[in-house]
């Protein structure tokens, strides 16, 4: 049996519903269909953002919002112009969804419900007739002259123009590099790291602002640091997990971390703090109180790491007690072993090579007929809401462009 379409979209998730409600609203006339190899659709939507969807972030610069895509910064600068976070905000403005931004930037439905947006997605689908079908495994593609047929695991179907929209599917990625497209391969981006040291054994659920670099690498990021039971999160680490992805992964995850637990102070500053602590607070206990902004019992585990005792006073803190603490605080080597991966949110840095898409229609360079949309081309971003909008803006793009 042969289902005859215009369009065919390949993945239903948040990119291939996207493209698909935005192409039909221009197109009214256009026969679609949506094809999702799992049961359900959209399921990365329902559980992003702990269930409450990440829908985007409220960075409304083009060039300053594409700074948060380790993979695919410069390319997205040019769509952004075209279908920013802004026009996000008023598309689902204008589909019934009010969005709400928090204090770090993220923006969610003021339903705090993922539901929300999928319902929206779905009541959409429905008013504008596009055929949503489930079960169709894709085994294979194949373009003849003027058509795509593809074949899944209970039919063959042909449309005159292919959207891919699957994310990280390697065997999707697969297909799509027998026909002739290059893929960078994949590498797991967004996770944690396991670390065992004894600076950190005990202090589960401590956070503080830090700056973390990779040893002997360019790599560093700064911002929250989470203490977990089996290392370190938070989002610092995750974007430097991002930014690191192909390093970290060509090192195996084993590696050296490098802690500035004063985010930007340097050794010598901190040095300097340190001794006039040493003189206004010579008859009080060094490890009863931190002097910085970070919990008490960080404090007193790198004072610990210093050999300073706990009943050590700051007048009898000697001079090369002080340079370890100095160094603690501000150069802490942990030992990284191994990785986790970060709750659901499992984003992979990989997939078509950038350079065999146009940018300013997400069509194919190499098949005019075939175009992309969100994580199966090599961009991801660090956490935030940012993996969405790049959903959004390709979807749009190719929608308008078709």
């Amino acid at each position: 049996m042969n289902s005859k379409y215009d369009i065919i979209i390949v993945g239903g998730g948040a990119a291939g519903f996207f493209s698909a409600i935005n192409i039909a609203e221009k197109n009214p006339k256009l026969k679609i269909a949506i094809l999702e190899r799992g049961k359900s659709v959209l399921e990365k939507v329902r559980i992003s953002g702990g269930g409450r969807c990440n829908v985007t972030h409220a960075e409304f610069i083009p060039k300053e919002l594409a700074k948060n895509y380790p993979r695919g910064e410069k390319e997205l600068v040019g769509p952004f112009h075209q279908f920013c976070s802004g026009d996000t905000i008023e598309w689902f403005a204008n589909h019934g969804v009010e969005l709400k931004i928090e204090d770090d930037g993220r923006m969610f439905p003021t339903t705090d419900s993922s539901q929300t947006i999928i319902d929206c997605f779905l009541s959409e689908v429905k008013r504008l007739k596009i055929d949503v079908l489930t079960g169709q495994s894709v085994q294979s593609i194949f373009q003849g002259n003027d058509y795509w047929k593809v074949e899944t695991n209970h039919e063959t179907f042909s449309c005159q123009k292919l959207i891919m929209t699957t994310g990280s599917n390697p065997k999707i990625w697969e297909m799509l590099s027998e026909i002739g497209h290059s893929i960078v391969s994949p590498v797991p981006s967004l996770f944690t790291f396991n670390i065992k040291d004894n600076r950190i054994a005990a202090l589960m659920g401590i956070s503080a602002f830090a700056n973390v670099k990779v040893k002997n690498t360019k790599l560093e990021a700064s911002g929250p640091l989470l203490i977990t039971h089996w290392g370190m999160s938070g989002p610092g680490i995750l974007r430097l997990s991002a930014w690191g992805a192909k390093i970290l992964a060509e090192k195996k995850y084993q590696f050296t971390i490098q802690v500035n637990w004063l985010n930007d102070t340097a050794f010598e500053e901190t040095l300097d703090i340190l001794k006039d602590l040493k003189l206004e607070h010579s008859k009080k206990v060094v490890s009863k109180k931190s002097p910085f902004e970070f919990p008490n019992r960080l404090w007193e585990k790198l004072v610990e790491a210093s050999t300073i005792s706990s009943e050590t006073k700051w007048a009898d803190v000697s001079k090369k007690q002080l340079i370890d603490l100095a160094n603690q605080l501000t150069n802490g080597e942990f030992q990284v072993n191994g990785k986790s991966t970060f709750k659901e949110e499992f984003v992979t840095a990989g997939g078509i090579d950038l350079k065999e898409i146009n940018f300013k229609t997400m069509e194919s360079k190499l098949f005019p007929t075939l175009f992309f949309a969100g994580e199966i081309v090599n961009i991801d971003a660090i956490t935030g809401g940012f993996n969405f909008q790049n959903a959004w803006t390709s979807g749009y793009i190719l929608s308008q462009n078709l």
